[in-house]
């Protein structure tokens, strides 16, 4: 399969620190989640310390982009504005003070993103789609980018057995609307992204359809999102925990990318940035680290410390033959 090179309206997307050209290469976002129920680290990093150390050990590692969430998507009760906003914003400005890494405020209510962009967050990544048109205007006032993604519950409610007769359609279609909306309310269209949104409200059937119609969505013209990191359709897929999940989120990674996107949501970033390296090393966007392989007369020995001298050859004895 080769790979698919979207139609991007707006290939170079300027962040407020950071320029990326998504025409040759794929951004990483590592997830902090600073909640204590936290979907795949159960409150790991809620300690602001914790979250900040997971940040910049992210950036060490190679991640682009940091998404600093303090509300988890899955339901439960409401968290005051306020409380979110305490558990965020300390975390983007400890590390817009170490790091120019594109930052991102995961929420949905427009007084958490007013509070994130102004201690540094460059993006809003709202995975209710506009749920309160209130958010689309404190983006479009202060310029900063949006993710649009797909999901059909009132924020933090269940939607029990989402059904949909084409999932991979209605997805796409949604999130055309949504970008209508983001643009009637004054959003640019150079700082839209979208994400279909997997597994949220979508069981694994409907996910494992949008892994492979990936294609769909990107030739919106958008830098599009995969979230796919440890998620459940990859654990009821194989059969796995969330601990062991990690080489079925980094095929589906590259299945999307593979298929279009150009932003990829990883818990595991040392993993996840191989794997960016190499296909985009494979398709011509950057130099392999170093060149030796059957590069001169011969190849360097995989073990030279394995190699055992050879030992002097033994003289053939003359032997004296009477005839």
């Amino acid at each position: 399969m080769s790979m698919y090179l979207p139609p991007l309206r707006n290939p170079i997307h300027h962040f407020g620190h950071r320029t990326i050209d998504f025409s040759s290469e794929v951004a990483l976002m590592a997830i902090i989640n600073r909640t204590p129920d936290s979907f795949y680290d159960g409150g790991a990093t809620f300690s602001l310390k914790a979250a900040v150390d997971a940040a910049i050990s992210a950036i060490d590692a190679g991640a682009d982009w940091i998404d600093i969430g303090g509300v988890p998507f899955s339901p439960g009760p409401a968290l005051s504005w306020q409380e979110e906003a305490q558990r965020v914003v300390p975390v983007i400005k400890a590390v817009r003070a170490q790091s120019d890494v594109i930052i991102s405020a995961d929420t949905f209510l427009p007084e958490v993103a007013a509070a994130a962009i102004e201690a540094g967050a460059d993006v809003i990544n709202d995975t209710t789609g506009i749920s309160d048109p209130r958010l689309g205007r404190v983006v479009a006032d202060a310029g900063v980018h949006l993710v649009l993604t797909h999901s059909l519950a009132s924020p933090r409610t269940i939607y029990p057995r989402p059904h949909y007769d084409d999932v991979v359609a209605e997805v796409r279609d949604y999130l055309r609307s949504k970008v209508e909306l983001a643009l009637s309310l004054g959003i640019k269209d150079e700082k839209l992204i979208v994400d279909p949104g997997h597994d949220l409200n979508k069981n694994t059937l409907h996910t494992l359809a949008m892994t492979a119609g990936f294609e769909s969505f990107a030739s919106l013209g958008y830098p599009t999102l995969a979230a796919v990191s440890n998620k459940d359709f990859i654990g009821e897929t194989l059969d796995i925990p969330k601990s062991e999940r990690t080489a079925g989120s980094l095929a589906a990674a590259a299945m999307c990318i593979m298929n279009g996107a150009r932003i990829i949501r990883m818990h595991n970033i040392t993993e996840s940035a191989h794997a960016i390296g190499m296909l985009e090393a494979a398709m011509g966007w950057r130099k392999p680290a170093y060149l030796k392989h059957n590069m001169g007369d011969v190849n360097a020995p995989a073990h030279p410390e394995r190699l055992i001298a050879s030992p002097e050859p033994v003289p053939t004895p003359v032997m004296n033959v009477e005839s």
